[in-house]
C-alpha cells in the first residue's frame, strides 16, 4: 500500500506565507509525477501545482510567480511554498502522487489553508 500524508497547512494573514509538506511511503517504486490540487467550499478541485522526478514543473495562473513547488526524490516528498497569500487562496490543499505517468494516482486527506485577517 501506499501512504500520502500533508502537513504545513494553517491560518495565516493576506500577504503571508505558508510551506505545504507531501510524503509518500508504502510500496511505492517508482514516482512519476506529484502534484498539488485544491478545493475551496462550494468550488470543484482544481490543479495547484505539478512537478515530474525530472523537475518539470506546471502551475496554475492564480499562483504563477507566487508559489514554487519543489521535489526532494530521495525522501520522496513534495514541497509547496506559497509566499503572498490571498483570501481566494482558502482552501483544502491536496496531494497527487502518480508511480507512472497513466496513473491516476494515490491522495493524500488534505491540509486547510485559511488566509484571513
Amino acid at each position: 500500500q501506499v501512504q500520502i500524508a500533508e502537513s504545513g497547512g494553517g491560518l495565516v494573514q493576506p500577504g503571508g506565507s505558508l510551506r505545504l509538506s507531501c510524503a509518500a511511503s508504502g510500496t511505492l517504486f517508482n514516482i512519476y509525477q506529484m502534484g498539488w490540487y485544491r478545493q475551496a467550499p462550494g468550488k470543484q478541485r482544481e490543479l495547484v501545482a505539478t512537478i515530474t522526478s525530472g523537475g518539470t514543473t506546471n502551475y496554475a495562473l492564480s499562483v504563477k510567480g507566487r508559489f514554487t513547488i519543489s521535489m526532494d526524490n530521495a525522501k520522496k516528498t513534495m514541497y509547496l511554498q506559497m509566499n503572498n497569500l490571498k483570501p481566494e487562496d482558502t482552501a483544502v490543499f491536496y496531494c497527487n502522487c502518480k508511480p507512472y505517468m497513466w496513473d491516476i494516482g494515490y491522495w493524500g486527506q488534505g491540509t486547510q489553508v485559511t488566509v484571513s485577517s
